[in-house]
């Protein structure tokens, strides 16, 4: 894209007020206002400070850049060359929001890539803000928040802020979700929340058991299903059924496989009218460099299956060697995977972070479980090294 470049002049589909009164509006965003929206990003942090709770401006960011960050399900790979230049040159418009107009031309690339019509679709920085505004929009204190145990924790979130009763139902004994199970929980549910390949287990719950659920759900309310880590696992989207306009919202990220985490991307899909009750909510400008990431990457035909491979064949690797020092973790096709410690999943991370290598955190249910993201094979072999050392040291010591 050259500084002379301009993109196709058609108005967003997204519109200013899509006939939300104005009273509507304020009452919506105050209730936004009430809770902070949450990420990957957030979330990871937080853990480590639980974990060994350190002064806020002593954290590896800032003071060991040669840390091992393996935490935050981030991908070490960062953007892609073509991505990396497109950023470069959109920056001296950097002083404008959108000078170009390049959020409609990144619209029209993904409304022909999912087949969908332009206004199936809403774009956002990440996928954490639609997932969380689609919860808000849908749940309620009498319509309930239905999830996997354990899951992504931010619809969490946006649930209790809105009132609405959490119910997390376990996983199958292949750590799938167990749709049936979850359409059973509430006939009152808001929201159907599956994550899938899901995080923090990096495990896929088949499309059919996805579409049944789909099929099968209480009247009123949406399936929102995140697909943020499907790229990296291969397997079909239900993004198909968006263009048949369905009860789904689709959540799609550049922050995995694209390795755009900190420059923020994200698309929701869904039908029209569901899309415009996330509008209300409001959205930040989206940052030109990452619009012009996101299209520079969708360009880039080789770039999802030579970044599958490489995260496939640095997991395959990891899970050999714990296989041969009969370590227990959880099969994964994703950029993430568990691991069964069996000791207090904190004070690992705990004794992890003295080896300047930062794992990822626990969930309630599993407690002696810690998540682990892929990262280079480097990194991996400096977490083999540490992770060895800590499982071998006395729990007292």
């Amino acid at each position: 894209m050259s500084s002379s470049h301009r993109c196709p002049s058609f108005e967003s589909s997204r519109g200013s007020s899509l006939g939300s009164s104005r009273r509507s509006f304020l009452q919506l965003a105050g209730l936004a206002a009430t809770f902070p929206l949450i990420s990957e990003g957030h979330l990871a942090r937080a853990a480590q400070q639980a974990a060994a709770p350190k002064a806020p401006d002593d954290f590896p960011h800032i003071t060991n850049p040669n840390a091992v960050m393996i935490n935050a399900n981030e991908n070490p790979l960062g953007p892609c060359d073509a991505a990396l230049a497109a950023i470069t040159t959109i920056a001296r418009t950097g002083g404008r929001y959108d000078a170009t107009g390049c959020e409609a031309e990144l619209t029209a690339q993904l409304a022909a890539e999912f087949g969908v019509p332009a206004n199936h679709l809403a774009i956002y920085a990440g996928s954490s803000e639609p997932l969380q505004f689609a919860t808000l929009a849908f749940t309620s204190p009498t319509r309930s928040y239905v999830t996997a145990d354990p899951s992504y924790e931010a619809g969490m979130v946006a649930a209790n802020a809105a009132g609405a009763k959490v119910i997390k139902v376990p996983l199958t004994r292949t750590y799938a979700h167990d749709v049936r199970a979850m359409i059973a929980a509430d006939p009152n549910a808001g929201v159907i929340y599956i994550c899938s390949p899901n995080n923090p287990t990096g495990t896929l719950t088949p499309k059919d058991d996805i579409l049944w659920a789909l099929e099968h759900k209480p009247a009123g309310s949406i399936l929102l299903v995140d697909e943020a880590y499907i790229h990296l696992s291969g397997s079909p989207s239900v993004t198909d059924q968006v263009a048949l306009g369905k009860d789904i919202v689709v959540l799609r990220t550049f922050s995995k496989i694209y390795g755009m985490a900190g420059i923020r991307c994200g698309v929701a899909f869904g039908r029209p009218d569901l899309l415009e009750k996330l509008s209300l909510y409001g959205r930040n400008p989206l940052p030109v460099t990452a619009i012009a990431a996101a299209s520079a990457s969708l360009k880039q035909s080789d770039l999802v299956p030579t970044r599958r491979k490489i995260v496939t064949d640095t997991r395959t690797s990891t899970f050999v060697w714990l296989d041969s020092k009969g370590y227990k973790y959880i099969p994964s096709v994703s950029n993430c995977f568990m691991i069964d410690t069996g000791r207090p999943g904190r004070q690992v991370m705990a004794a992890m972070r003295q080896q300047d290598v930062y794992i990822g955190r626990t969930w309630p249910v599993w407690p002696t479980y810690v998540r682990i993201t892929v990262g280079t094979p480097h990194e991996m072999e400096l977490f083999q090294t540490a992770f060895e050392k800590v499982m071998t040291t006395p729990v007292s010591a």
